[in-house]
């Protein structure tokens, strides 16, 4: 198995395009055009993680957060940052990051710190994207369908909810006369010619139009390619970071604090309270999962008991005190949840794909705070 073959369904799921605009994802070192046989998720890249996946002959690491987020301005051994990119490098393991668009996915992150604590999600918190569907429709000789739709698949066209690779096809009977300068792959110049071919139908997210016209003009066998593509008058779809939902009953912010700590089991949080207001009942709640504090006046219009992320900064916790806003901040390492839950998919899409590949989770503890 290709890892080429393993990213395309993992982007099916979890696309590039949804990331935040300057978000680094995808593949950071080595390459992806391998054969793999051992897959680690983790949620940090650290040289401890990176010993690991070498001990455990690792051919790539997903990762939640990209391990190089900014310049690298020397790569030298005597540095452990950059000796763990040489490490990565001469043992050929590749590396591949989706950061913000795993936040934004339906089903993702922060889908899963809401079930976690028992969250009915109503909305999401802060609009990202609003994408607009287009239609390509392309005709191709009925022999070369199966391998068009294919490459339009692997393209990321025809990926609808849950599913994946669909489209309309039907047959009809296609005329063309080729003239000077043509380089027909049926017939000959100045003869007429009627060919069956298949009209194929995909959807696109207009975000991946590029690609998927690239990857039909390299599948095609004409040199000519007879295709329609045109924006759809559909409701275009809108995507978010952040939830926004209920608890099933209300309770005290001391209770909330306490149940936040054993889900995620934590040794400790931090509580920013309003300076007026304080030590009201809890039952709307807005969660970001990771560094959310910028987000926190679209908790407040939300007008939420409580919000909850990670990283706070001392001024912005301030500033959430002025706006009457209760927050919680569990920190940053909360999102190794998604370690559990991506080896679970990764096990779903293997027994559908019928993959030969071992999907390994990182069990190395990258947090980098202790409470005394």
């Amino acid at each position: 198995m290709l890892g080429t073959d393993f990213i395309r369904r993992f982007e099916a799921y979890c696309p590039l395009w949804l990331a935040e605009e300057g978000d680094p994802v995808g593949l950071h070192i080595g390459t992806l055009d391998k054969p793999i046989k051992r897959v680690m998720m983790t949620l940090d890249v650290r040289p401890e993680v990176v010993k690991e996946a070498i001990e455990k002959k690792i051919n790539l690491i997903v990762a939640k957060h990209p391990p190089i987020f900014r310049p690298i301005k020397r790569l030298t051994e005597t540095d452990p940052q950059t000796k763990m990119y040489l490490d990565l490098v001469k043992h050929d393991i590749a590396v591949y990051a989706a950061h913000t668009n795993m936040d934004i996915i339906a089903d993702g992150l922060n889908d899963w710190f809401c079930e976690m604590l028992g969250i009915k999600v109503e909305d999401f918190m802060t609009q990202t994207h609003q994408v607009s569907f287009k239609k390509l429709i392309v005709y191709v000789p009925v022999e070369a369908a199966a391998s068009m739709r294919e490459a339009l698949g692997k393209a990321g066209a025809g990926q609808q909810g849950n599913y994946q690779f669909t489209s309309f096809q039907t047959v009809g009977m296609g005329r063309f006369t080729p003239v000077a300068n043509a380089n027909p792959t049926i017939g000959r110049i100045g003869q007429a010619q009627s060919v069956q071919e298949a009209k194929i139908e995909v959807l696109l997210p207009e975000t991946i139009e590029a690609e998927v016209l690239t990857a039909m003009h390299a599948a095609h066998p004409y040199d000519e390619p007879a295709f329609d593509l045109f924006t759809l008058d559909n409701e275009p779809i809108t995507y978010g970071i952040g939830r926004v939902g209920y608890l099933p009953q209300p309770m005290t912010i001391e209770d909330f604090t306490a149940k936040v700590k054993k889900v995620f089991e934590l040794d400790g949080l931090r509580l920013v309270e309003p300076m007026e207001n304080a030590k009201k009942m809890v039952q709307k709640v807005a969660i970001c999962g990771g560094s959310g504090g910028n987000f926190y006046p679209d908790a407040v219009k939300k007008n939420v008991d409580v919000y909850i992320t990670g990283d706070v900064y001392y001024h912005t916790a301030h500033d959430m005190q002025a706006n009457g806003l209760t927050v919680i901040d569990p920190g940053h390492n909360i999102e190794r949840v998604c370690i559990p839950r991506f080896i679970e998919k990764m096990n779903e899409w293997k027994k559908e794909e019928n993959w030969e590949v071992e999907f390994i989770p990182s069990t190395t503890n990258t947090n980098p705070f202790q409470y005394r």
